[in-house]
């Protein structure tokens, strides 16, 4: 099993723990090694073994509750430092049927969805390494049991793309070269 999978399983269970209905909350991940280095006091307080480099998943403060946690992704550069990011995130999931129903309104949509009665409560785990590396959980509230959580590299693609944009230079859009005169 690789660092980052095993570093999503962790959170997934300690998000399971805490159990449901939380806040998204986002995670650097920091190589044990580098932490060790950095922030020798912390490293010790997380209980980081001395002879084993993993992944230290470090909370980050909360997202901001206005807008998509796709937005707030967007605004968001890591420092050289960091390996990588995960994210813990529940959603409502509705049957591809109850798509043409969902108001317009995106409160009325919130309500309208939380009193479906097929709807399904997911918490996603996905985390990313610079290099591309990817990898998820997924646990439903319906089977709430941890033989129960998929797991998989590419189960919530959208998500991993927006965590990998993270890592991504900003690279301004530079307008095309002037024609010489």
């Amino acid at each position: 099993m690789s660092l980052l999978e095993e570093v999503v399983l962790d959170l997934e269970r300690h998000s399971a723990q805490e159990g449901w209905d939380a806040p998204p909350k986002l995670y650097a991940l920091v190589q044990s090694a580098e932490l060790r280095k950095a922030e020798p006091d912390l490293a010790q307080e997380l209980g980081l073994p001395p002879d084993t480099d993993t992944l230290a998943a470090l909370e980050q403060p909360a997202l901001p509750e206005q807008g998509s946690v796709e937005d707030a992704l967007a605004t968001i550069a890591w420092p050289d430092t960091v390996a990588g990011c995960a994210l813990v995130i529940e959603r409502v999931v509705l049957p591809p049927e109850a798509e043409g129903e969902i108001p317009e309104d995106e409160e009325e949509a919130a309500t309208w969805a939380a009193e479906h009665p097929k709807r399904e409560d997911v918490r996603m785990v996905v985390g990313v390494l610079r290099d591309g590396t990817r990898h998820s959980a997924l646990r439903l509230r319906r089977h709430d049991a941890d033989d129960e959580v998929l797991v998989g590299p590419e189960l919530v693609p959208a998500l991993a793309e927006a965590l990998s944009a993270t890592f991504d230079p900003d690279m301004p859009d530079l307008p095309p070269p002037a024609e010489p005169v």
